[in-house]
């Protein structure tokens, strides 16, 4: 068995482990905001397209205009679906997880890219931009497949946002909607070493590929305790049933009594608490005004009530407040998206974090290679 010493050292989850340096993001503790390049996320929100957010990630500093307007001329012509993408995805089957689909596509798209194998800053910095701008046709079109609908083309005359809604629903959005999801991409785009941004540079440190490195990224994200949690709102919010014809009140006391019986069960509730903040989510005010503005919108106040009953009873019993997955889930299910595509939707957000991760990595390289404290038997013979 392993000594003492060894056992001592081991940090399950590596809670607490400092692995590296990075310039990309950090959590101001003192003013619980989540920095970009030093910029709180909630002022990117409120002033700044997807496109500048992704490319303040990527350089490290806001666009001129000119630069602005170059990136997305760019992004505009990069968005139709490749056409060996959409071969693959009709091999998967439609009750595939559409993680898988977004996990293959990428794969795809690395293994037709002409400079797979080049890692040169430039190559890196092409690879992520065209990255960026071909996944969302990938998420659209999975969903409209899988409801028996063909492909809707790209349009140039739209924005990220505009034309990612367009490609979905077939249909121009209202600015109301447009702009919610603006919101919910920049608050996706990046979180310092989480999961599945780990999973990446770790991919990157054996000087793999970069989309090698996003597509093991995206397995990290799939699982329920990293991206998958947006998912799992909503079926929370299912199981104890939604009803439009419920008054907001109505809703909120029956949400509630649900919490309560979950808690006394010691049931897992997806949506809540985080391991770095300790005073509450940052990102949270922000999303939760978005879809504020949705339940308005699509007067759905039914769902208001059931997020009210569940936070009150969550922080009333246990003082755990809610995550950015928890006002995103119901956001993106008024949008009209299906609750299984909205993991895909943290992948076309966080693209732009794992890239800068990804090219940060590879310009301060070191393999990562943590050790383990072995506790398995000691050296025996045959």
């Amino acid at each position: 068995m392993s000594d003492n010493h060894d056992a001592e050292q081991v940090r399950k989850g590596l809670a607490g482990v400092i692995a590296d340096h990075t310039a990309v993001s950090k959590v101001n503790p003192e003013t619980n905001s989540l920095l970009y390049r030093g910029y709180p996320v909630q002022q990117l929100a409120a002033q700044l397209s997807f496109e500048e957010v992704a490319l303040l990630l990527w350089t490290g500093d806001l666009p001129t205009e000119s630069e602005r307007a170059e990136f997305i001329a760019f992004e505009r012509s990069h968005r139709a679906l490749d056409a060996r993408v959409k071969a693959a995805i009709d091999l998967l089957p439609t009750d595939c997880h559409p993680m898988d689909v977004g996990r293959t596509a990428v794969s795809v798209l690395g293994a037709n890219h002409p400079q797979s194998e080049d890692s040169s800053p430039e190559a890196e910095q092409a690879k992520a931009r065209e990255l960026f701008a071909a996944f969302p046709a990938v998420v659209a079109y999975d969903q409209r497949r899988r409801r028996g609908l063909d492909v809707v083309e790209p349009r140039e005359d739209l924005d990220y946002s505009q034309n990612f809604l367009w490609m979905t629903f077939g249909e121009e959005q209202a600015a109301e909607v447009v702009d919610a999801f603006r919101v919910s991409m920049v608050l996706y785009a990046e979180h310092s070493f989480n999961a599945s941004t780990f999973t990446a540079r770790v991919v990157t440190s054996t000087l793999a590929d970069l989309h090698s490195a996003v597509t093991a990224a995206v397995g990290a994200l799939k699982g329920p305790l990293h991206g998958g949690a947006n998912e799992a709102v909503m079926h929370t919010f299912e199981e104890i049933g939604i009803d439009p014809q419920e008054t907001r009140a109505e809703a909120a006391t029956r949400a509630k009594a649900w919490m309560e019986e979950a808690l006394v069960e010691k049931r897992k509730v997806m949506g809540f608490g985080h391991r770095v903040y300790k005073n509450g989510d940052s990102r949270v005010p922000t999303m939760k005004e978005a879809l504020d503005a949705m339940v308005a919108h699509y007067g759905r106040g039914e769902l208001m009530g059931l997020y009210d009953g569940l936070e009150a009873a969550m922080d009333e019993a246990k003082g755990i407040k809610p995550n950015l997955d928890y006002p995103a889930g119901p956001t993106y299910h008024l949008m009209g998206f299906d609750t299984e595509m909205f993991t895909p939707l943290f992948i076309a957000s966080r693209i732009t974090g794992w890239t800068a991760h990804i090219m940060e990595q590879r310009a301060e390289n070191a393999l990562i290679r943590p050790l383990s404290a072995y506790n398995g038997p000691d050296e025996r013979s045959l």
